[in-house]
């Protein structure tokens, strides 16, 4: 009896470990990465030399002083530009060899953005602008699957609003509604807090992380607001273009 249930309990963890290994897997991985660009005063090294790996499921915080090459580090790993040298990998697939059109397409597929400034289109609604990134993908649903997001970010009673008629916090709850629309693998962020007072930035924080935990998104965002950092659970520090620190 005591044997079986050693065995038992082994297979349990064989099992356990096996369901691990499938669920948590590289979702990027960064091979060697370098931007540079061209000045009247020679070529100008914007991301130096970045190597790492981020796991599925993750919360990643990019930090560092401005000029350290933050955003532009983000856009390499969403397929927004294109290196000088390196790779990006994300899910295994290869963004550096694709060609454009590629590119888009994995990230109508895969990726959510939000921005600082919202981004959001002012002649579509609140609702519209949630149902853009479905419509593309040909859902039928999209409308349904928009209506139901707007709830879930608490502006079920702004949904026919334009962007101008909302307050800074609502439009940023409209993005964040929009980004999770395909319910994608990875979610950049890029200053989420940024255009936003202490009270409303908390408040979108927390929405943040909790439509992130509801969708297992790996989320990877780039922040100068120090609350938002530490509720991430890995901060790659950069300074000059190059990664100084990973925790």
């Amino acid at each position: 009896m005591k044997i079986d249930r050693i065995l038992f309990l082994n297979r349990d963890i064989q099992r356990f470990s096996e369901e691990q290994r499938i669920v948590e897997h590289t979702m990027i991985d960064v091979r060697n990465l370098s931007k540079r660009v061209p000045t009247l005063q020679g070529e100008l090294t914007i991301v130096d030399s970045v190597s790492l790996s981020i796991t599925s499921g993750t919360t990643v915080a990019i930090v560092g002083v401005s000029g350290s090459g933050k955003t532009t580090l983000l856009s390499l790993l969403a397929g927004l530009d294109q290196p000088s040298e390196g790779d990006v990998f994300l899910d295994g697939q290869c963004l550096t060899s694709m060609d454009e059109d590629g590119r888009a397409r994995l990230r109508s597929q895969y990726i959510g953005f939000v921005f600082q400034s919202f981004h959001l289109l002012p002649n579509l609604t609140a609702v519209e602008n949630v149902m853009l990134p479905l419509e593309l993908l040909d859902r039928s649903d999209a409308r349904a699957q928009a209506e139901t997001l707007m709830q879930r970010v608490g502006l079920a009673d702004r949904q026919t609003h334009l962007p101008n008629q909302l307050s800074g916090g609502e439009q940023q709850r409209v993005a964040l509604a929009r980004a999770f629309a395909v319910t994608p693998r990875v979610l950049f962020a890029d200053e989420p807090t940024g255009n936003l007072d202490s009270v409303t930035g908390a408040q979108i924080i927390e929405l943040l992380f909790e439509m992130n935990r509801e969708n297992g998104t790996t989320l990877v965002l780039v922040t100068h607001d120090e609350q938002l950092a530490t509720r991430c659970e890995r901060r790659i520090h950069l300074l000059a273009g190059a990664v100084v620190a990973s925790s």
